[in-house]
């Protein structure tokens, strides 16, 4: 057993950090999204490769073993608001990072017209200015589910509220 101080990494580093055209994708993502840094983006990536594992795992198995296995994963998949609820697996193995970029907190204030940069939706939500619900959320990494998406709005007690509307 490890250290609780010292969590698990959740993101693998890219193997051959130093290829141009890898930094210039990286940077120009990072820019896109509004990440703080590159290690939001290979979180994205490891969590990607953590859903295409389990897809081609799924695809190995025999039929009658791989029915419920395979619901399972598109119902979590689509409660996430990833993939559709009559997608396949392949759609799965299809999905790039941007789709989960997309699902972000963060991008999805952006992209709402709630903030006029990802820049500045990153700090309102990390100043406590957005709320899912009822709920205030501050981690701009926040993955938004599907039932979620039309909850999102300003704080109530938000000094923006006045200047912008939700």
């Amino acid at each position: 057993m490890g250290d609780p101080k010292k969590p698990r990494k959740k993101y693998s580093a890219p193997k051959y950090p130093w290829r141009g055209d890898q930094l210039s994708q990286e940077l120009y993502m990072v820019g896109t999204y509004g990440l703080r840094n590159k290690r939001e983006l290979w979180k994205a990536h490891t969590e990607l490769s953590r859903i295409r594992k389990q897809a081609r795992m799924l695809l190995a198995e025999p039929h009658e073993i791989r029915g419920k296995k395979e619901k399972e994963l598109l119902s979590s998949l689509s409660k996430m608001g990833i993939v559709d609820l009559k997608s396949s697996l392949d759609d799965v193995l299809s999905l790039t990072v941007e789709n989960l970029l997309d699902r972000r907190l963060q991008t999805v204030v952006w992209k709402r017209g709630m903030a006029s940069s990802p820049y500045q939706a990153r700090q309102m939500i990390t100043h406590g200015h957005i709320m899912i619900g009822e709920k205030i959320v501050t981690r701009p990494g926040y993955i938004v589910k599907r039932d979620e998406d039309m909850k999102v709005k300003l704080s109530d007690s938000s000094p923006l509220r006045g200047s912008m509307s939700s």
